[in-house]
């Protein structure tokens, strides 16, 4: 039986956890879709723009940019509070992954939709709107669901920066009872399952809902 004193502090963790991945996770969103949206633009500076943001945080390290922007930012007179700097590197970070799953999955709805959008004579934004962005979606959600679940297992890098959340916490407790190591780590993988399977099943739900009535 696990002893309820451990219970406390690692569901203050749990909430910060939480709160971390909601946060990270909205940022992410809208970066995916401004970013992806971005590099399919005609003009060549935007293009440049998004290119450069998605390959350097692609590129470098998710610990690396959490540190940079935590402990490097405030020699530049810019400070971040612990989540600030959490939730950005997070949300820069899985959003330019993001951002090429949303520019993949818009080229690969067939040209044949947009020819015939054109030819109802649909506006541009009309025509992402109601015809290609729908179709997308489908493309989308199952990669968009790996994400989810990545990033909310990476919020574990936060605890590097000083923040309480769940894997913090846990290290906190077993500098106090080194014995009782396999039993703290083991309920924290259980609270990280039991935080990511509603995701999970959220996710699946959303992929049912927009591939309904589709082939």
């Amino acid at each position: 039986m696990v002893s309820v004193d451990l219970l406390p502090l690692l569901y203050q963790g749990a909430v910060t956890t939480l709160k971390v991945t909601v946060l990270s996770m909205g940022v992410a969103f809208l970066l995916s879709f401004l970013a992806g949206f971005a590099r399919l633009s005609r003009r060549k500076s935007i293009r440049l723009v998004s290119s450069v943001y998605v390959e350097v945080f692609r590129g470098t390290s998710l610990i690396v940019q959490l540190f940079w922007l935590f402990y490097a930012l405030p020699l530049l007179g810019i400070e971040l509070t612990a989540l600030a700097a959490g939730v950005a590197a997070l949300g820069l970070n899985y959003g330019a992954y993001g951002s090429e799953v949303v520019r993949s999955a818009i080229l690969a709805v067939p040209k044949g939709q947009t020819e015939a959008s054109i030819a109802l004579n649909m506006s541009p934004m009309l025509r992402m709107r109601r015809v290609i962005l729908p179709q997308a979606m489908v493309i989308m959600l199952p990669s968009f669901s790996n994400l989810a679940i990545e990033l909310l297992k990476g919020t574990s890098l936060v605890s590097l920066i000083t923040m309480a959340d769940l894997t913090y916490q846990g290290m906190i407790l077993r500098t106090f009872d080194a014995s009782r190591t396999f039993e703290i780590f083991g309920l924290i993988l259980l609270m990280y399952f039991v935080m990511a399977y509603p995701l999970t099943l959220m996710m699946r739900w959303l992929e049912r809902r927009f591939s309904a009535g589709r082939v």
